[in-house]
């Protein structure tokens, strides 16, 4: 039976793990499989496994041996349900069912379903039409080998092999590479919080290294990672777009409220002398305790989800009250809110990162990874104009994108290279390797047979190796 079961971990390709690993120290494609190994091994059959975008953090080298797994639980007489953006798993399926025709509002229709091949030529189809389109590539931007460059020696933490890397500053930078093969601890463990740490910022202690030069052009290192921008419904997207006191400000200065004696103060939900609702206290809805089941969450039968008391509705902007601004979306308030700058750029830059469906009131607490990461990015590109030279850390930012998005999000990074910032993505996805300015992979494999830097250089450069990550992009870019 052990032997059965190591069988399993090695045909889903962790026959490098060793068995005494710390479960922290797993990337999330090596964790995935352990999971699926796991199910492989149970021998189950009559199942139903639902798998949400199972190839996240998995190198496309690796998406074929996952897809054999995954037909193996079919064959044991399972179903395998898979919500996934991926193309080689979108045309592995045996029925295929694809949602849209766009996003939030506009979508929760399905428009098309059947075998793979049949669906994607229909027209109606927004997958369809993604996968048969030419990729939108991002144009590189050579690398001058003597401007200035951020170099880190001897990177030793957990499988990493003594690696000496080097950032050309104020360029898109990509880290690949197979899963396991030490991306996240070369980037985030080691070379974030060496770099937070030189420049006198708050930071986790870094990993083993020797040294870290050529900092000096830099002024902040920000991770803009998927961790939850609030917890609790009181956080939303246009409070933490900054856009949320200008909103109120444009209610404060109207006819109806000036009449009413209403100041900027009343329309603020956080704030007991505001006008929010009594009774949900201006979360818009009302949390019941259930003792040892989960809470039940239902909308405030006062406000209906308004957020604020009856007087205050009765102020109007352009026909809109305060609740009705707060349900736009922000593809909708970009049209509203047109005349006003400082409030319609951080929400067109939201819609450009494929994310336009998401509401200004949301609460925070229902907003995926992904969704956050991209609302933090929107953030940053939209920061004042006294912003400072920074490096910027994204790991796979194309989480939850439709293959449709993953193109415009390329693109709306390159705008924080074109101010001057540098950009150190660890990814995945062809069409992001594809636009790097300089590619940098590691390997050759997972675990201790990874840790070292196999290929460096642009994009086309490495298409010419033989690397994992090479023969990815030779078919991508000829």
């Amino acid at each position: 039976e052990l032997k059965r079961r190591l069988g399993f971990l090695a045909e889903v390709g962790l026959d490098y793990l060793s068995l005494d690993r710390a479960a922290r120290t797993l990337s999330g494609g090596e964790a995935q499989r352990i999971r699926l190994a796991a199910q492989l091994g149970a021998g189950l059959t009559g199942a139903l496994y639902v798998l949400d975008e199972p190839t996240i953090g998995l190198h496309p080298r690796d998406t074929g041996r996952l897809l054999g797994n995954l037909r193996r639980l079919v064959d044991l007489g399972s179903t395998v349900l898979v919500v996934e953006h991926d193309a080689d798993t979108i045309l592995a399926a045996d029925h295929l069912v694809d949602l849209g025709p766009g996003g939030g509002s506009h979508g929760g229709r399905v428009v098309a379903e059947g075998a793979p091949r049949d669906v994607l030529l229909r027209p109606e189809s927004p997958t369809g039409r993604a996968l048969a389109s030419p990729p939108d590539l991002r144009a590189s931007t050579p690398v001058d080998a003597k401007g200035p460059h951020l170099e880190l020696k001897g990177a030793r933490a957990n499988n990493l092999k003594n690696v000496d890397l080097r950032i050309p500053l104020g360029h898109f930078v990509v880290v690949a590479g197979v899963s396991g093969s030490g991306k996240s601890t070369l980037v985030r463990q080691v070379l974030l919080p060496a770099l937070r740490e030189k420049l006198g910022l708050v930071t986790e202690r870094p990993g083993p290294f020797a040294r870290l030069t050529g900092v000096g052009p830099l002024a902040r290192a920000v991770s803009v990672d998927q961790s939850p921008i609030g917890r609790t419904p009181r956080s939303v997207p246009a409070t933490f777009l900054g856009i949320w006191d200008l909103l109120r400000g444009i209610f404060a200065a109207s006819n109806d409220a000036m009449v009413r004696g209403f100041s900027k103060a009343r329309f603020s939900f956080n704030t007991p002398s505001g006008g929010r609702c009594p009774t949900c206290e201006g979360q818009g809805v009302i949390t019941h305790e259930m003792s040892f089941l989960p809470d039940v969450v239902s909308r405030c039968p006062a406000c209906e989800g308004k957020r604020f008391e009856p007087r205050t509705l009765e102020v109007r902007y352009l026909g809109l009250t305060i609740g009705d601004a707060l349900e736009l979306t922000a593809e909708q308030a970009v049209d509203v809110f047109r005349n006003h700058r400082n409030i319609a750029s951080p929400l067109r830059t939201l819609v450009d990162l494929g994310a336009g469906y998401i509401k200004l009131g949301q609460g925070s607490h229902t907003l995926s990874g992904g969704e956050a990461q991209r609302l933090k990015l929107a953030a940053e590109l939209t920061a004042s104009s006294h912003h400072e030279r920074t490096l910027y850390v994204l790991d796979e930012p194309t989480t939850g994108l439709h293959l449709a998005d993953v193109s415009k999000l390329v693109h709306v990074l390159g705008r924080l290279v074109e101010r001057g910032d540098t950009l150190v993505v660890i990814e995945h996805h062809p069409i992001v390797m594809a636009g790097a300015d300089h590619l940098i992979e590691l390997g050759p494999d997972g675990g201790d047979r990874g840790g070292r830097i196999v290929a460096e250089g642009p994009p086309r450069a490495i298409a010419k190796k033989k690397t994992a990550t090479g023969t990815v992009l030779a078919g991508l870019l000829g």
